[in-house]
């Protein structure tokens, strides 16, 4: 069997409110949750685990790979809610979205601060 990508447990400071932030921006499946997790399918079977760690979180950098129709109700729902987003990963271009790589991207923090990266087409 080939390597892919199976889960990947997200520190949140809420997990019921950053999961249901993904499930609704995404247009995500609830899972199955269990012990400290509470948990949101990809399409691709891809598992996210969100947790309250006892710890401070540290920022991290999440992607997503949406289509065309999917990105623009993303952005949508984030425009509809006020969420700071930017053009860019450096935050310099505000209430934007990027043209690059032959797509379109947008950069916004979840509840827990974590910088989030949603675009419509692949880096490569």
């Amino acid at each position: 069997m080939p390597a892919t990508f199976n889960h990947t447990i997200i520190a949140a400071k809420d997990r019921i409110e950053s999961a249901r932030f993904f499930q609704e921006l995404l247009e995500l499946s609830e899972a199955p949750s269990w012990g400290p997790f509470t948990n949101i399918q990809l399409t691709d079977g891809v598992l996210l685990q969100f947790a309250e760690p006892p710890v401070e979180i540290q920022m991290q950098h999440y992607a997503f790979l949406l289509d065309d129709e999917l990105f623009d109700r993303a952005y949508r729902r984030l425009c509809d809610r006020d969420i700071e987003h930017w053009a860019d990963p450096q935050m310099r271009r505000p209430g934007e979205i990027n043209n690059e790589h032959g797509g379109r991207g947008v950069y916004f923090k979840d509840p827990a601060g974590h910088a989030i990266e949603l675009i419509t087409r692949p880096y490569l």
